[in-house]
């Protein structure tokens, strides 16, 4: 299984809600997608990875360009986890980098306040 996604855009921000895998295969293709829609804005993202089913190296260092991506463009990166994707995060301490939050609604707000 491959990396499958749907996109809302509201007014200050966009949410990506992922299925799959974020690995060495999906990783050239969800890099491409989320830089041109941070370029298209809103720049704040909210990627909800909570109903991903593994995340490897191509896939850390993904996230970790996307959230410099949006931070250069003015905007946040917040990431909505599972336990399987919190571990790994967690396993190269990216955790306070990569904002993970525990569910949409929290995303939301953090990106409120900011």
């Amino acid at each position: 299984m491959s990396l499958r996604g749907t996109r809302e855009a509201r007014d200050n921000y966009q949410l990506f809600r992922l299925t799959g895998l974020l690995d060495a295969f999906s990783e050239p293709t969800f890099r491409k997608v989320l830089d041109s829609k941070i370029d298209e804005g809103p720049k704040n993202i909210i990627l909800d990875l909570s109903q991903i089913d593994f995340v490897d190296s191509s896939g850390l260092g993904a996230l970790v360009q996307v959230a410099k991506h949006a931070q250069s463009a003015n905007g946040t990166l917040q990431i909505v986890t599972n336990a399987r994707v919190t571990q790994t995060v967690k396993l190269v301490r990216l955790e306070k980098f990569l904002s993970l939050q525990p569910n949409v609604e929290a995303a939301l707000e953090n990106i409120k306040s900011s």
